[in-house]
């Protein structure tokens, strides 16, 4: 058995794969030549390779010379597995009768089977003539029978238990059916980035800690609806700790699409409304756009498009003729997902998803708030999802994620700008194992020459239970094929208790999937929204801490935690917030609160220096991040306005707003106050950072653009299952065969003429425009011949006739997502 192998297998194992077996003599021996050395070969050898891939894509000799078996689990089976588990938790008695019914019923199988075997050699041996006369004959032969009958009575007993006990078993059915989902709804997070890889073992401990965790009621009914709760808020959790922030939407909405698609909301599943919505698609062709003066081309194609769907026939009318000046006051809103649509289309908030598709067509820009919106409404409990650890500070998720580790589960911090996660390690270590350098704690910065260094650390600490902690570890990608095979070791050993293991690395393919799985990944960049990041800034700081301040360093502690987060979410706005990107981080939030309680701890004098303070924020602190003079004097610009004496009294937290939007700073006060004054903040928009509303369109829109195609990639476009008939029922590849097949059709014949349309033209006709048009028939064939070869090998491949390569499978995705293949 070889594991985890990759897509190229290696050349020296060529030989046995094709099976080149070398035969001396008639009798003699077989040998098998690998490399330069000859060795004996057995009849009996056999190989197994196993691949930790996805969906790996070997060559098609590979294909042939061995056999392929998709060993993944299915999602029946997983339920199956699950329910078993659920059961055994929750009524251990009842599973434990089921698998004794399930060992009983085999070995009938077998006693039965013994006899008959026996009976029928007993019958081949006997002599015809005396076969009335074989007393041991006729004694098995009564033996078998009398067996046979009492066997009977015992399945049919055993049947009529095994209704009785299946019967109470699929009352946890729903909780069993919840878990397969999630699995496979984690599984394809790995399209989205590599890191994103999570093991059925893992999942599954994770399951079981949810179970453990869940309040206990006598009510299965209800029981069962908090194992589901408990069941997909730790799984959700777990996962999204690991996400980077432009992901965490991403997987809140495959959450909530899924749960739509299997009836657990409130509104109704529609194909094709899930279709519109995440392909955005429009009309190839229409004539004038009749709102032209303030509705863009695009927008009213997909209102024409619109049109087509159930419940919307009368939509484009409504805009175009009943109230056009209404629906342009309503696309001119600031959060338009927030006001009611003209006419009856009110009534829309009601069915919010079959809102968001007004907003897909009118208001791009806003369908990443709309989302939200929708899910934390939607969803059971949806705020918690959409929110998820969003008022936790870096230090307390790792506290709560330490409490999920064992002393095989090592932690993976996926690396961003400007992430440390080192402090936050060591103040956990401090606080409980009294952590100290180089005696129960050990950092190695992996690089050249510092892998042997490593494993001696991890030796150690595997066998004493210290800490270690490796950072950087996409910069050894070779190496990190021993750590895998180091830490399936450990697992085998079974380490010190103690013992844990902290890594860290950049997003990099280099690193091994079955590191990944067994990890608890975390990631800690800023959170997306100036809500989220104000609640992130301000829990750096203990609530113990806090109150012991002065009331002069509350004040300004909460306006530089409202600076911190208005410089770390300008960088959204691309060139339209920096000239350049900087890594701010806590860390420089962190540093800049000591200056001030150095500065004014103690401080006497009644003046407060914010010269001094602005200098050393804005020149120091962030600005030693800042080359760039525009963004450098843009940053000077926000401490002075926040850095004043009005601050101490009351002011206005939404600075250059000239009255458009208002948000008024907190009167000193406790820890609390200042949370439910932070919960306060009006939504989101450009106007806190001094910028003009329509600042955020670009970025939104293109935001909205990579969400919708990422969700396209991760579900197929929206398709049902196999069935036949229209787009709506039919599974992606069925689709993209259907295309595939539609312009083949179309194209497979057209080419241009242009070797007869250049003689038939006289040398005095070739002018500039002709040899212009010559040239551009000739690409144009060369474009056709291309798509006509690659579909054509598509056909084949959808046959069966041809294996499936890379190539090929994007095409296929590329035609059902409708979207332009790269080549063509």
């Amino acid at each position: 058995l070889i594991e985890a192998i990759g897509e190229e297998i290696d050349a020296v194992l060529e030989p046995v794969l094709s099976r080149a077996v070398i035969k001396r003599g008639k009798q003699g021996p077989m040998f098998l030549k690998l490399g330069s050395d000859e060795i004996e070969y057995d009849a009996k050898f056999q190989l197994y390779l196993q691949s930790k891939l996805p969906n790996p894509e070997f060559r098609p000799e590979v294909s042939a010379q061995c056999t392929v078996v998709n060993f993944i689990v299915t999602p029946e089976g997983l339920e199956e597995q699950i329910l078993a588990m659920v059961v055994n938790c929750e009524k251990p008695q009842l599973e434990e009768e089921k698998q004794t019914l399930v060992r009983q019923q085999n070995e009938f199988k077998v006693v039965l089977s013994r006899l008959e075997d026996t009976l029928l050699s007993q019958l081949s041996d006997a002599d015809p003539a005396t076969i009335l006369d074989n007393l041991p004959l006729i004694e098995g032969l009564e033996k078998t029978k009398q067996t046979s009958r009492e066997i009977a009575v015992q399945v049919t007993e055993a049947q009529r238990t095994e209704v009785e006990i299946n019967h109470s078993r699929e009352l946890y059915r729903p909780v069993a059916a919840e878990g397969s989902m999630l699995f496979f709804l984690v599984n394809q997070l790995c399209v989205v980035q590599h890191m994103y890889q999570y093991s059925l073992d893992a999942f599954l401990s994770f399951l079981q800690k949810a179970i453990d965790r869940t309040q206990a009621t006598d009510d299965v009914n209800e029981r069962v609806q908090r194992l589901i709760a408990s069941a997909r808020m730790t799984v959700f959790r777990w996962v999204n700790r690991g996400l980077f922030e432009d992901h965490k939407l991403i997987f809140c909405c495959m959450l909530a699409f899924r749960l739509l698609q299997l009836g657990q909301l409130a509104e109704d599943f529609s194909v094709a409304h899930l279709q519109f919505l995440l392909r955005g698609p429009s009309v190839a062709a229409f004539g004038e756009n009749p709102l032209a003066d303030w509705l863009p081309n695009q927008a009213w194609a997909m209102v024409l498009k619109l049109n087509e769907l159930e419940g919307f026939e009368v939509f484009g009318q409504n805009m175009e003729r009943d109230a056009p000046n209404r629906f342009r006051d309503w696309i001119q809103e600031l959060a338009p997902e927030d006001v009611k649509l003209p006419l009856d289309w009110k009534s829309l908030d009601q069915k919010y998803f079959q809102k968001l598709l007004v907003i897909r067509c009118l208001r791009p820009d806003r369908m990443a708030t709309a989302l939200g919106r929708w899910i934390r409404y939607a969803l059971p409990n949806g705020k918690e999802y959409i929110d998820c650890d969003a008022s936790l500070s870096f230090y307390k998720v790792l506290c709560s994620s330490y409490e999920d580790s064992t002393n095989v589960t090592p932690f993976f911090f996926i690396l961003s700008p400007g992430a440390d996660p080192v402090k936050e390690v060591e103040a956990l270590g401090k606080a409980t194992i009294q952590l100290q350098a180089n005696a129960n704690y050990h950092n190695v910065a992996m690089g050249q020459g510092q892998d042997e260094i490593a494993m001696q650390k991890l030796e150690l600490g595997h066998k004493e239970g210290h800490w270690v902690m490796l950072q950087n570890i996409h910069l050894m990608p070779r190496w990190c094929g021993e750590l895998e095979r180091k830490l399936d070791a450990f697992a085998a050993e079974n380490s010190h208790p103690n013992f844990r293991l902290f890594l860290s690395a950049d997003p990099s393919n280099g690193i091994p999937i079955g590191v990944l799985e067994r990890s608890i990944k975390l990631t800690n960049e800023p959170p997306q929204g100036l809500l989220a990041n104000l609640r992130r800034s301000f829990a750096l700081f203990s609530r113990e801490d806090f109150e012991e301040r002065d009331s002069k360093i509350k004040s300004i502690l909460f306006a530089l935690c409202h600076f911190h987060s208005l410089m770390l979410e300008r960088k959204k706005f691309g060139p339209l917030g920096y000239n350049m990107k900087y890594p701010f981080s806590n860390g420089d939030l962190r540093d800049s609160a000591s200056v001030l309680y150095n500065y004014l701890e103690g401080h006497t004098a009644v003046k407060i220096p914010w010269e001094d303070l602005r200098y050393i924020f804005g020149e120091i602190m962030y600005g030693g991040h800042i080359v760039d003079d525009w963004d450098r004097r843009m940053c000077q610009k926000y401490l002075q306005y926040f850095m004043k004496d009005e601050l101490l009294d009351e002011i206005d937290m939404i600075p250059y707003a000239e009255g458009k939007l208002s948000w008024a700073s907190p009167q000193p006060s406790g820890h609390e106050r200042y949370l439910e004054h932070i919960e306060t903040m009006p939504p989101e928009s450009p106007l806190f950072f001094g910028m003009h509303p329509n600042a955020e369109i670009n970025f939104r829109t293109a935001q909205c653009e990579k969400v919708f195609g990422l969700l396209v990639s991760l579900t197929g476009g929206g398709g049902g299952g196999d069935g036949e008939g229209d787009g709506d029922s039919m599974s992606p590849m069925a689709l993209a065969q259907m295309i595939c097949d539609e312009i083949l059709e179309e194209i497979n014949e057209k080419r241009f003429p242009t070797d007869d349309v250049g003689r038939s033209m006289s040398d005095e006709e070739k002018g500039p425009y002709q040899f212009v048009f010559l040239q551009e028939c000739v690409y144009m064939n060369g474009l056709l011949y291309e798509m006509v070869k690659g579909l054509q090998e598509l056909q084949l491949g959808f046959k069966g006739e041809l294996t499936m390569s890379e190539v090929m499978e994007d095409m296929a995705k590329c035609l059902y997502s409708e979207k332009l293949p790269m080549w063509w």
